[in-house]
């Protein structure tokens, strides 16, 4: 199951299913150290209701429930709904801004005419540093809460009824020692109340609440996290001072105002791009770790499908998102990325495949050693293209001092890796494993993006009065730019090959029709969209991208990825679709131009979920969301391309006025 809401503060990020309940709980890095998720995918923090004598978990069929971003605020709406039992509960649901507490506010309604006793339960499943061994759960009477812990972490749960704690817990062993859990201890509606466990645990607290026919009263629930138990206890004490209420309302206050820090003209746009652009930048900003590092995504449930998450920095993927934030204003958090990049860098000056935003190297299938001979196991497009953000940032924030910081431990170091790592004898990279994490090779995009990031290198040698380096850098992306056009346009069938593979002493051209390589060329100016051989490829290519299913265009043809059954279309990305309409929009020479890509960037809104989370792939029957779900990088590409739009649309309103 997809996430519906990400809520998050750069140390702890919350993940929220349809039902509501959470199923990631990232902390202290966003992004590292789940505590929540398994891999089996069983764990999640539960819900229940007791009423007349029976228990229902929200997981039940029976709850009818509705989940919303109540209005790019930071805070999730979810409303669930028990006919039979005759119960609304209204949560809103916040991570604090500035303090690492999870807090959920319930209004439980008794939606009958007569008297109801109804009993709340709030069910624990923590699996602390992503390992089940070794937990401690307990009940601290000095904070009157329920403490989880395991070395440097320590979690306090904690729910309140009109200022009075809780009135029933119980903690107990989860999934080992065939125990299925302590929350199957509220089925009779009486918890036992045992205080301390460990190995594999759980715990459930809850409150009766008694309601006349119609009333509704207000529950509190709220999970504080630390580096030791006193962080806790010192974060029961604010919430119990202030009150809840003061941290639910003080969040959504400052995204609020957060969304609003930038003047924006997107004005002229529908208003379901304007939603989604400024909800996207929400979601982008959870995934952002306080040390700088982005992940792709937060959802966990793709483990149940593969062997790993999304839960990384890749640094392409970060690039895009840089870019993104950059266009939206938010200067400190591109800056702070950047600077955290710096450290990742090799010696000898190139980006791995992955990391974890603690600045650790992440997990990885791409081999040293292929077909017997020692290979760099790198996508170099990674290195490029934030070497090449950099120049796009310098361009938008004129910080010339940040600029020259970054000289000598990342710019300099990177350019002149990319310099060396050229074939003297074709001018273009060696080889590397493409953008798309399949192919060892060189591909036309990862070529156009070492172009790119060279010109970048040579601009800011330039103006940082580095002639010399200047000089080598441009120099060097030229004739990239020459063995570009020579050896990866085909000139017979007007298209750019994917990528030229070297194997077995054999050379050979793959000639598969793929996205990235027209847009590389344009993206990281290769050559103009007005360029015959461009617009050439555009007929050639775009055609053969396009699902006629569903819409939107898949990333090369005959992609496998996630593809449901062989004889299916590849799946559409959201990537690849505003990446053609980032083309289209640069090559608009009238009002009218803009029509096309207006309708691909509405089609990607559209598959957007209920609330606002972009995936990385849609079902091409169905629609539903295949893969992960938020994918951070659909979501920078879509502020990307509503910005693009947008200041294209103010360029051609100026035009009709004659300014």
């Amino acid at each position: 199951m997809a996430r519906a809401v990400t809520l998050g503060n750069g140390n702890l990020l919350v993940g929220l299913d349809y039902r509501g309940l959470v199923r990631d709980f990232y902390y202290p890095h966003v992004g590292h150290s789940n505590h929540v998720s398994g891999a089996s995918g069983s764990y999640l923090h539960r819900v229940g209701v007791w009423v007349n004598g029976t228990l229902s978990w929200l997981t039940d069929s029976d709850w009818n429930i509705t989940i919303d971003f109540k209005g790019c605020s930071g805070a999730s709406s979810v409303v669930a709904v028990h006919e039979r039992f005759g119960v609304r509960i209204n949560f809103i649901d916040v991570v604090h801004n500035e303090k690492n507490v999870f807090l959920r506010k319930l209004t439980v309604t008794n939606t009958d005419d007569t008297p109801k006793e109804v009993k709340v339960y709030f069910g624990q499943e923590f699996r602390i540093s992503e390992s089940s061994r070794g937990d401690t759960a307990y009940y601290d009477p000095r904070v009157r809460s329920i403490i989880h812990y395991k070395g440097r972490i320590a979690f306090l749960a904690h729910a309140m009824l009109e200022n009075a704690s809780f009135t029933e817990y119980s903690i107990g062993l989860f999934g080992i020692e065939e125990k299925a859990g302590t929350y199957s201890d509220a089925e009779d509606g009486i918890l036992s109340g045992n205080n301390i466990e460990h190995g594999s645990v759980d715990s459930v607290i809850g409150l009766t609440i008694s309601l006349t026919g119609g009333e509704s009263k207000t529950v509190y629930y709220w999970i504080a996290a630390g580096r030791c138990i006193p962080d806790t206890h010192a974060l029961q004490q604010d919430i119990i001072e202030q009150g809840p209420e003061y941290f639910i309302e003080s969040t959504i206050n400052y995204w609020s105002a957060w969304k609003k820090k930038e003047k924006r003209e997107i004005q002229d746009l529908p208003e379901v791009m304007q939603e989604l652009y400024e909800h996207s930048l929400i979601v982008i900003r959870n995934h952002v770790d306080h040390d700088g590092g982005i992940i792709a995504s937060s959802d966990s449930d793709i483990l149940n499908q593969g062997r790993d998450t999304y839960s990384y920095l890749w640094p392409r993927d970060a690039g895009y998102t840089v870019e993104a934030l950059d266009r939206a204003g938010y200067t400190d958090v591109v800056q702070k990325f950047f600077k955290f990049a710096a450290t990742l860098l090799e010696e000898d000056g190139y980006f791995m495949h992955k990391y974890r935003v603690d600045g650790v190297l992440g997990s990885s299938w791409h081999p040293w050693v292929k077909d017997g001979v020692t290979r760099l196991p790198i996508q170099e497009d990674e290195t490029a293209i934030v070497l090449y953000m950099l120049l796009q940032h310098y361009e938008r924030a004129r910080d010339l001092e940040f600029i020259e910081s970054l000289y000598d431990p990342f710019i300099e170091k990177a350019a002149d890796f990319l310099c060396s790592y050229i074939d003297t004898e074709t001018g273009l990279p060696y080889d590397s494993y493409d953008l798309w994490e399949e192919k060892y090779g060189v591909s036309t995009y990862t070529s156009a993006s070492v172009y790119g990031a060279l010109i970048a290198a040579a601009e800011i040698s330039g103006i940082l009065g580095k002639r010399n380096n200047a000089q080598k850098y441009r120099h060097m992306a030229e004739e990239m730019k020459e063995a570009i056009l020579s050896h990866l346009y085909m000139v017979e069938s007007g298209a750019f090959v994917k990528q030229i593979v070297h194997e077995n002493g054999v050379t050979t051209l793959d000639e598969t029709i793929d996205i990235s390589s027209l847009f590389g060329i344009v993206k990281f100016g290769v050559l103009p969209p007005f360029d015959v051989r461009v617009t050439k490829a555009v007929e050639v290519m775009f055609e053969k991208l396009w699902v006629s299913e569903s819409g939107g265009y898949i990333r090369y043809v005959g992609d496998n990825y996630y593809r449901t059954r062989q004889n299916n279309p590849s799946n559409p990305w959201c990537i690849a679709t505003l990446w053609v309409a980032q083309y289209f929009i640069r090559a608009a020479k009238t009002k009218a131009d803009l029509e096309k890509p207006r309708k691909l960037i509405e089609w990607v809104c559209a598959r957007a979920s209920g609330t606002g989370m972009l995936p990385e792939q849609i079902h091409p029957h169905t629609l539903e969301h295949l893969s992960t779900s938020p994918l951070v990088w659909s979501h920078s590409e879509l502020v990307i391309t509503v910005d693009e739009l947008a200041k294209k649309t103010i360029e051609f309103k100026k035009q009709e006025r004659g300014m």
